[in-house]
């Protein structure tokens, strides 16, 4: 008997080997390409908004898949036994994202009331795929808010401020005034013996097209906003232009510190200035823009405010200055507010009664303290050489808050005061003049009517002669 293998067996085995290497192969291969199809996370459905109560605002609504792309999608709208079919899509190549934009007040056949909608997505994993479905109470209103136009200011001044009073429906969610890109929120209960009606200040701002108008506006949770006009004859306020030429002492002295960014300090004089001219500015701005947003919805000042004691004017408001250095223009800002002067160090005060917002350094504004007076109104102080008060602090109308100085862009120690209306610069000068706070925000706290506050802010006219009528 043959103890070796026959050649026959031996021949085989090779084959063998190469077939199984070939079938494992195969199933891995196999294994490698179908099993990202077994996933099962589902797609992922958001509806935005979140609101229970959906009007003319558009509805969106965003469907991802991490795994295998998304099959199809669809989109109903149940109401009152009958379904709307606001999307169907089908993908011939799976997708990750599907992203769709629906107004329902625009399907034919949806009416106001309660709906159901529904959002069902499936994947391209295998077999019938994974499956998400979103259903979603709803009820539809399409009607906007009402609005009533109770009383409002015949004259705004151009980056003065206007109030107005009015009434909106109990469905409103929000509702103030707007100019382009400028919203004044109303608040209610401020009027007296009114406490269903809102007051709004609003502003006509200085940097504003002189065509342009502010609307009163309300929206409701539904996202339906219905607008009214605002009529009101715009005074022409000559803001002037300046030039002010800078010196080397400044650029290095007052500029160049004020840049945190030490290679940004070693450019050439320009360049250092229009990186705070221009950057370190808007920063600032932007900071005082979002102090001066938040409104506390009551009134916290009384009568006219009060102009730091025995100061001077030195630059006014909206002043658009042109920086020169070495006799060439260099860049451009507009000056928001009134530069005030006294004497080295004068006890600053607050111009009215409010609640410290902001106290602290602010760029090219040195130390500065803003304070809330209540109804989106706030009055701020800047270049201080001190501050004497803290962020939260209650203060009295004239109760000191710092000293004057020369800390920031200053080039000599002055208060830079300034009024801003909801995040927007406004004239200061109106708010010192108790005549203009009698006739154009007292009456309306107090809940006269419209035509007495219109017959009061006539233009005076001449008496005849003879005549011994007295004006109103």
């Amino acid at each position: 008997m043959n103890a070796f293998p026959s050649d026959r067996r031996r021949s085989k085995l090779p084959i063998v080997v190469v077939l199984l290497f070939i079938v494992l192969a195969t199933i891995g291969g196999a294994a490698y390409y179908l099993w990202p199809r077994f996933e099962s996370e589902p797609p992922r459905i958001t509806v935005l908004p979140e609101a229970e109560v959906l009007g003319t605002a558009p509805l969106e609504i965003n469907v991802t898949d991490g795994g295998t792309g998304l099959r199809n999608v669809t989109v109903t709208l149940t109401q009152g036994g009958t379904v709307h079919s606001l999307a169907a899509e089908q993908f011939a190549t799976p997708a990750r994202a599907k992203a769709m934009t629906l107004a329902l007040a625009k399907v034919p056949g949806v009416k106001e009331g309660p709906a159901v909608l529904r959002v069902t997505a499936r994947d391209a994993s295998l077999f019938k795929g994974n499956e998400t479905v979103v259903e979603k109470n709803l009820a539809i209103d399409i009607t906007p808010p009402t609005l009533e136009l109770i009383a409002d200011d015949r004259y705004v001044n151009f980056g003065g401020v206007g109030a107005i009073v009015y009434k909106a429906s109990a469905d409103t969610a929000t509702s103030g005034v707007k100019i382009g890109n400028h919203f004044f929120p109303g608040f209610p209960g401020q009027v007296k013996g009114h406490p269903d009606r809102f007051l709004a200040l609003f502003a006509h701002p200085y940097d504003a097209p002189p065509e342009a108008r502010a609307a009163l506006v309300a929206t409701d949770k539904a996202g339906n906003t219905r607008e009214l006009r605002l009529a009101y004859e715009l005074k022409n306020v000559n803001y002037k232009k300046s030039t002010i030429a800078l010196t080397d002492n400044f650029l290095q002295n007052r500029v160049a510190p004020l840049l945190t960014d030490v290679a940004a300090r070693q450019g050439t004089p320009k360049e250092v200035f229009v990186a705070v001219n221009k950057r370190l500015r808007k920063e600032n701005e932007d900071r005082i823009t979002a102090v001066t947003s938040q409104a506390t919805p009551t009134m916290l000042w009384k009568d006219a405010f009060a102009q730091l004691s025995n100061s001077k004017v030195e630059a006014n408001f909206a002043d658009l200055r042109t920086y020169t250095f070495n006799g060439e223009p260099t860049d451009t800002a507009y000056h928001l507010g009134y530069d005030l002067s006294v004497t080295k160090h004068a006890p600053v005060e607050a111009a009215n009664s409010g609640t410290v917002a902001f106290a602290g350094d602010l760029g090219i504004y040195g130390n500065t303290v803003i304070l809330d007076h209540g109804l989106g109104l706030f009055s701020l102080y800047g270049h201080l050489s001190s501050i004497d008060v803290k962020a939260g602090d209650s203060v009295a109308k004239r109760q000191i808050v710092g000293k004057t100085g020369e800390t920031g862009l200053a080039a000599g120690d002055h208060l830079h005061f300034g009024i801003y209306l909801a995040g927007v610069a406004v004239l200061p000068v109106e708010w010192w003049d108790p005549k203009w706070i009698d006739d154009n925000i007292t009456p309306k706290l107090e809940g006269r009517s419209g035509q007495e506050i219109a017959e009061a802010q006539q233009p005076v006219k001449a008496k005849r002669k003879g005549s011994t009528k007295k004006r109103r």
